[in-house]
């Protein structure tokens, strides 16, 4: 009888298969061994693409007249550091004896091209049937049911197709365009530097990132603060008056004026202050007065990009230490697969998500988790999410948004403390779903004095519902519990007003305020940024409407910022994790901008990651986006070189 052999990314995911498959003995140099299995591993990649010397050792020198390099044959090689581990994988897929090879790489495009390189280099045994493992978490019954529904490998060829193109995308655009830059601005910018020499290193998705941090930078050193003057209104009786903004209206006698600065601010504050003496011992009326109830859900579930930006904001630490964190848990089987883009859950898995709960309930040994869990099945929540907007198949790609396996808690008191804090976080979003909406009491009032109008809200929360999980702290403007407070003030005063209502005007003030810069970037936000293709969204409901092909992949965005602070074009604040760009940065950014400003533009490279998809997805051919790669190479060169 044939052997089965199973090929992991790396060693310690191959210790969870041979355990999930009960292999205990034969621990051979490089791989294990039963009567039935054979498991190896690669240690992350094992093969890598040759530099372009290794086509033409003239290659080796940076020259115009060797440029652009587009490889008509592909040239990869084996990374010496891992020789040994590939000859062992090697051998063993071209055993006779292998009757199946189990590709159980990572479960995403860069995962299927760390295994294909291996294929491709190491030839196995042509009888051999080739198997894609794709998994979700790496619980016992998620590996064993990844190994049991294993597809044919070639049902993955597209996905490879996609991996192979971002590759030499990458390779092609990295290596032309920066020697290219290097040779016709290299001189100039060592000069500007007062260094000896100085070469330009560009990226398809990095120069663009460093192009979003730059001129974040310039509009805050560019702007100049303006100052406007706003008018309060304050209405009612001495211990029971409410404060409302003026707004200018169509009816207003100063619609339109060059002396307002925006709609409910004047330039100047003699301006202001003569429009208060045109309402001095007038009487107000409300003639709108608007009650509503509202509802708040929960926010949907945490792909990377969310997790990787609340780390930030709330431990302060870098997007790829949070993804290593993340991954950690992962292979501890405390949560699901990390790197996606999915916010939420598949029908599939939803209909099983009381086994997720179940093991939280039954496991963790944290107090406040365990009083959520308590709180849900004393109030009889509802667990079944299929009708909600947490449960959508055709949001998910690759896989579903991270979530608490619900196993895994014989290894959680061995995590270091931040860990086990960004497990409660995950933990926290997750059980919030199945809380019910906050809900709110609202009234708005518009106060009219002769056509001029004043607005005023109040907000109060009646049910916590979901908040009581995700409560927040505080707030940009301040402490929460004070605004809330002022908030049920407000509240309990207009909520003795009538519609038609004469007001007494008690007093008129005069509001100082001034417009804003745009904050900078942090290494949280920045995720964001790249993954609604260079805007930052940090309105939750917006960024869930539009979603689109990002900047990178969940899998390689934390990686692409972390290359940009080490060739230091960016500095990266190591307390508020704030972004701002090096001297090097703003000048290699100026070089781009002069020379191929398209390099600096977030649509361009979200569509070339669209086109990317579209591959994997069959939508187009390989080949199709290969030409249109190499067509945008030399039309850029030649319009560089004939600049020259």
């Amino acid at each position: 009888m044939g052997k089965k052999l199973l090929i992991t990314e790396k060693p310690s995911v191959a210790m969870e298969f041979a355990k999930a498959l009960k292999i205990t003995t034969n621990r051979k140099n490089g791989y294990l061994e039963s009567q039935n299995w054979i498991i190896t591993w690669c240690v992350g990649h094992l093969v890598t693409m040759s530099y372009p010397e290794k086509y033409d050792e003239k290659l080796k020198f940076w020259r115009l007249d060797t440029l652009p390099f587009i490889p008509k044959d592909w040239k990869y090689e084996i990374i010496p550091a891992v020789q040994n581990q590939f000859n062992i994988v090697k051998q063993l897929m071209q055993r006779q004896d292998v009757e199946e090879i189990y590709n159980a790489g990572d479960s995403g495009r860069e995962g299927e091209y760390i295994q294909r390189l291996v294929f491709m280099m190491a030839k196995p045994n042509p009888n051999a049937k080739m198997k894609r493992v794709w998994i979700d978490s790496q619980t016992e019954e998620e590996i064993l049911r990844g190994i049991q529904e294993a597809k044919d490998l070639s049902q993955y060829d597209s996905l490879s197709d996609s991996a192979y193109l971002r590759a030499k995308e990458d390779y092609l655009i990295g290596i032309n365009f920066s020697r290219l830059l290097s040779v016709i601005y290299g001189r100039k910018l060592a000069q500007s530097m007062k260094e000896d020499k100085a070469s330009i290193s560009v990226g398809r998705v990095m120069t663009c990132v460093l192009g979003m941090v730059v001129q974040r930078e310039r509009e805050i050193k560019n702007f100049v603060k303006t100052k406007y003057y706003k008018i309060l209104g304050e209405f009612g009786e001495e211990n029971n008056s409410f404060k409302a903004e003026w707004k200018v209206s169509q009816e207003s006698k100063n619609y339109q004026s060059p002396k307002l600065y925006n709609e409910s601010g004047f330039k100047t504050k003699q301006d202001a202050k003569d429009f208060i003496e045109t309402l001095v011992g007038k009487q107000g009326t409300i003639t709108q007065l608007k009650k509503s109830k509202q509802k708040e859900n929960a926010p949907l579930l945490f792909n990377l990009a969310e997790i990787q930006n609340e780390c930030t904001k709330k431990f302060k630490i870098k997007p790829d230490e949070t993804l290593e964190m993340i991954q950690n848990l992962y292979e501890k089987k405390l949560v699901t697969y990390p790197r996606t883009d999915a916010r939420v859950l598949s029908t599939a898995v939803a209909k099983e998500i009381s086994k997720n709960l179940n093991g939280i309930a039954r496991n963790c040994k944290d107090e406040e988790i365990q009083g959520y869990i308590k709180k849900m099945v004393e109030e009889k929540y509802k667990t079944d999410l299929t009708k909600t907007k947490y449960v959508n198949d055709n949001k998910i790609t690759d896989h579903y948004a991270i979530i608490p396996t619900g196993q895994g808690y014989e290894n959680y008191n061995q995590l270091p403390d931040l860990q086990k804090q960004i497990y409660q976080v995950i933990v926290k979003r997750f059980l919030a779903i199945f809380y019910p909406p906050a809900e709110y009491s609202k009234i708005q009032v518009t106060v009219e004095i002769e056509n001029e109008t004043f607005f005023c809200s109040g907000k109060v929360c009646l049910k916590q519902g979901f908040l009581e999980i995700l409560k927040q702290k505080s707030t940009k403007s301040g402490n929460t519990v004070e605004n809330d407070q002022q908030e049920t003030n407000n509240l309990e005063i207009l909520k003795t007003l009538k519609k038609g209502q004469q007001v007494f005007v008690r007093n008129f003030e005069i509001k100082e305020a001034e417009t804003s810069p745009p904050s900078r970037y942090n290494s949280g936000s920045m995720i964001l940024a790249m993954e609604n293709a260079g805007k930052l969204i940090e309105e939750e409901e917006l960024r869930e409407q539009i979603k689109g092909a990002g900047i990178g992949t969940s899998a390689t965005r934390a990686e692409i910022i972390k290359k940009l602070e080490k060739i230091k074009y960016i500095e990266i604040n190591s307390k508020t994790q704030i972004i701002t760009p090096t001297l090097k940065g703003e000048k290699i950014y100026d070089i781009v901008n002069s020379s191929m400003p398209d390099m600096l533009n977030p649509k361009l490279t979200a569509s070339w990651e669209k086109g990317l998809d579209m591959v994997a997805k069959k939508e187009i051919q390989p080949e199709e986006f290969m030409t249109k790669l190499k067509n945008y190479i030399h039309s850029k060169f030649n319009k560089l070189v004939i600049k020259m």
